[in-house]
């Protein structure tokens, strides 16, 4: 008997990994489809040269009409519109400037300005020969040399972004994921957190606007976009990551737009998901390593008390 027991305990081992196996990465691999991260390198996109954010800042004031859709807060330029209206008009809100320059691509940006639809791969969506105009206009350059000109745009929104250090993850996710999806743990709505209401009127009225915003968004991409609440869970971080990058890969024909967000900023996010959709996960981490602590000196103890037990009748 006592020879068998490592060879028990061997078995045992092998079918518990091996039903976890089965249940968790087998499955999660044959459920979704598997395709690797190029690191947020957009080799599509075409470079763009160095840029200057004085001239910059001029075309996006001025020629550029960046102004007359998205605000830029850190610039002190407000919205033309409240978001509701902003999605009644364009589909969905368009997005607060100030931080742009360090969520995004630099690629992805110059090509966002000269082609929306294509740097955000829907032209499928948006055929311009076809009249299907993309919500955003296509800039077509102030008289110069327009590539130049929108290496100069990207290099102001640049400058105007915080650094890289300070990049938080509630800045990388409300800028490139929050004005269509939702986050429902931490009371996230596509248009801002939903505050406390000392009146229940107002928060009727809130809930009203957030409802009136979904329904121009829906209409925009055909469907309403998930909650992200528990998507780092259901899905985790290789899938995210890979699907801002290229959702295409994923549901070809899909409404989703290319994100275009930097390796960083996509690392940012992924904070973000997972601080918000498993909170308790460095406590429950803490509380693993104890019980498998515990169950290694409990698993001591209980082999030299079996050997005391045993000892006289071997």
């Amino acid at each position: 008997m006592k020879n068998k027991e490592p060879l028990i305990l061997v078995v045992i081992v092998f079918f518990t990994l091996l039903t976890y196996y089965l249940v968790e990465p087998f499955a999660h691999h044959q459920m979704h489809k598997h395709f690797e991260s190029e690191g947020f390198a957009y080799k599509d996109l075409p470079s763009i040269p160095k840029g200057d954010a004085a001239r910059g800042e001029a075309l996006v004031m001025g020629a550029g009409a960046c102004t007359g859709c998205h605000a830029i807060k850190s610039a002190n330029v407000p919205a033309p519109m409240d978001a509701v209206s902003s999605a009644a008009a364009y589909g969905v809100n368009p997005p607060d400037l100030s931080n742009a320059g360090a969520v995004f691509d630099a690629k992805f940006l110059g090509s966002l300005i000269k082609n929306p639809a294509h740097a955000l791969m829907v032209e499928h969506k948006f055929d311009a020969s076809k009249g299907q105009m993309h919500p955003m206009p296509p800039f077509y350059g102030a008289g110069g040399d327009i590539n130049q000109e929108i290496a100069d745009m990207v290099a102001y929104l640049q400058s105007i972004a915080v650094s890289k250090d300070k990049l938080t993850p509630t800045i990388a996710f409300e800028t490139a994921c929050g004005r269509c999806h939702a986050d429902h743990y931490v009371k996230w709505t596509q248009i801002g957190e939903k505050p406390m209401f000392k009146r229940k009127q107002d928060e009727l009225a809130f809930e009203t606007n957030v409802l009136n915003y979904q329904d121009s968004l829906t209409k925009y991409l055909g469907k309403l976009p998930p909650d992200l609440s528990i998507y780092i869970r259901s899905r985790g971080e290789h899938y995210i990551k890979t699907f801002v990058e290229n959702p295409q890969n994923y549901l070809k024909g899909t409404a989703m737009p290319r994100v275009g967000v930097n390796a960083e900023a996509a690392d940012k996010v992924i904070e973000y998901l997972e601080d918000s959709g498993d909170a308790k996960r460095h406590e429950r981490e803490s509380v693993g390593r104890n019980v498998m602590i515990f169950i290694v000196i409990f698993a001591i103890f209980a082999l030299l008390w079996k050997k005391q037990v045993w000892r006289d009748l071997h």
